[in-house]
C-alpha cells in the first residue's frame, strides 16, 4: 500500500509540473517556428488589394527595367492619399459639415475629421477655429482599394472625360487632382445629398521626382492626357 502511494503521488506531482510548463508556454513552439505559424494567414482572412498585388507583380519589374534600378526597394510606392472637402458655406449653413462628413464617410469607407481654421480672416469672416472643412487620409488596404475605385469606375463616369491632366504634380512626386461632383463615386445616391459639392484628392508617393511618379501612376492605370 504504501508502494501505491508513492506511485500515485509521484503521477500527481509530474501532472501539476507538466501543468504549469503548459501555462508558462514551456514545450510549445517558440522562436521563428511560432512567428511563421502567428504570421501564416487563416482561411478567413481577406485577399490582399487587387492594386497591391499588380505593384508587386508587375509595376516593381517594369520600373527597375526601365529606369535602372537594381534594388526592388527604389522602386516608388504610393505612401498615402488624402481626401479633403473645402466648406466655407459651413460658417453660414450648420447643416452642410454633417452632409460633407456623410458623403466623404460613403465615398472613402473612414470616418473623417473636421478641419478648422488656424487663423482668423476677416475678409472671408472667418475666425480661428472655425470649422471649414472635412478630410480623410487613407493607407494600407483601403488606399489600394480606394485608388482602384477611383480609376477603375469614378474617373470615367466624369462627364466628357479624355483624362486627367498631368499638371497636379508638385515637383516631389505628388499629385493632386479636384473632383467636381462627388457623384462620381457609385457609393453615393443622387437622391440622398442635399447639393453637389467638389472635394480634392492628393496622393502621396514615395517618388522623389515627378518623372518616377507619373510612370508609376501610370502603371496603376491613371487615366492621363496622353501628350503631343
Amino acid at each position: 500500500m504504501p508502494d501505491e502511494e508513492q506511485t500515485q503521488g509521484g503521477e500527481q506531482q509530474q501532472e501539476s509540473r507538466s501543468r504549469r510548463r503548459s501555462n508558462r508556454g514551456e514545450g510549445s513552439a517558440s522562436g521563428p517556428a511560432a512567428v511563421a505559424e502567428a504570421e501564416t494567414p487563416t482561411d478567413n482572412s481577406p485577399p490582399p488589394p487587387r492594386l497591391l498585388e499588380v505593384y508587386r507583380s508587375e509595376i516593381i519589374p517594369t520600373m527597375m527595367r526601365e529606369f535602372g534600378l537594381s534594388n526592388p526597394m527604389q522602386v516608388p510606392r504610393v505612401q498615402k492619399i488624402s481626401v479633403n472637402i473645402g466648406l466655407g458655406e459651413a460658417l453660414t449653413n450648420g447643416r452642410a459639415m454633417e452632409a460633407a462628413t456623410r458623403d466623404l464617410a460613403t465615398i472613402t469607407g473612414q470616418k473623417p475629421i473636421i478641419t478648422r481654421a488656424r487663423k482668423s480672416i476677416a475678409g472671408f469672416k472667418i475666425r480661428e477655429g472655425n470649422p471649414i472643412g472635412t478630410s480623410v487620409t487613407l493607407r494600407g488596404a483601403r488606399m489600394y482599394h480606394f485608388l482602384d475605385r477611383l480609376i477603375n469606375m469614378s474617373l470615367p463616369r466624369i462627364r466628357d472625360f479624355r483624362g486627367i491632366p498631368r499638371r497636379g504634380f508638385d515637383g516631389r512626386g505628388n499629385f493632386s487632382i479636384g473632383i467636381r461632383e462627388q457623384i462620381i463615386f457609385p457609393e453615393i445616391d443622387y437622391n440622398q445629398i442635399d447639393r453637389l459639392r467638389g472635394l480634392q484628392i492628393t496622393i502621396a508617393t514615395t517618388a522623389p521626382d515627378d518623372r518616377l511618379a507619373v510612370r508609376l501612376l501610370e502603371l496603376y492605370g491613371m487615366p492621363f492626357v496622353r501628350e503631343a
